[in-house]
């Protein structure tokens, strides 16, 4: 599992320095999204990803890495958006936003971490289309609990669909840059 850690390190370090540059240039104007678009926002991507899995051809020069990148990058936002108090400023400060950032990056990872144990790397074995249905799968059940007003029954939150939705991008790239 250490070569699985290191990569794990290697996506989000990456996805970590785009997210930087983009907060240097745009500010922390991602916190008047509220959760539903932020779901949105990752649902844009990951469809994007299937259609182009699908047609075999994309005709837009950012290419299915980046779009991983994005809905990694808007899965965090979505994490620290959820633990935010709905009174905190929408302009923040960089260095709050990036101990923000690499604190829910490091939640996500734990819980890779301790399902990697109990499925031994199943994830390797899977197809990119797989990583990309169940991140589909996933923002529809996070539409669900938000029409059911955040309560479920027996199920995760939003935050834990958030955290699965990063772990496939990661594991999606990591399987991506072994090829």
């Amino acid at each position: 599992m250490t070569n699985t850690n290191l990569q794990y390190d290697k996506v989000i370090s990456s996805c970590r320095e785009i997210f930087l540059k983009k907060a240097l240039d745009y500010g922390t104007a991602w916190r008047v999204l509220r959760t539903i678009s932020i779901v949105d926002q990752i649902f844009i991507k990951a469809q994007r990803i299937r259609t182009i899995q699908q047609k075999g051809l994309q005709k837009v020069a950012d290419d299915i890495t980046a779009e991983f990148q994005g809905i990694i990058n808007y899965g965090l936002i979505g994490l620290i958006q959820l633990e935010l108090p709905r009174d905190t400023p929408e302009e923040m400060d960089i260095e709050k936003v990036i101990s923000l950032y690499n604190a829910n990056a490091d939640a996500s990872k734990k819980v890779m971490m301790d399902k990697n144990h109990d499925y031994g790397e199943a994830w390797r074995s899977m197809s990119q289309e797989s990583f990309v249905d169940l991140v589909l799968m996933k923002l529809q059940r996070i539409r669900q609990i938000l029409i059911n007003e955040g309560k479920t029954i027996m199920s995760e939150g939003i935050d834990a669909n958030f955290i699965d939705i990063i772990n496939y991008c990661v594991f999606a790239l990591i399987l991506m840059n072994e090829d």
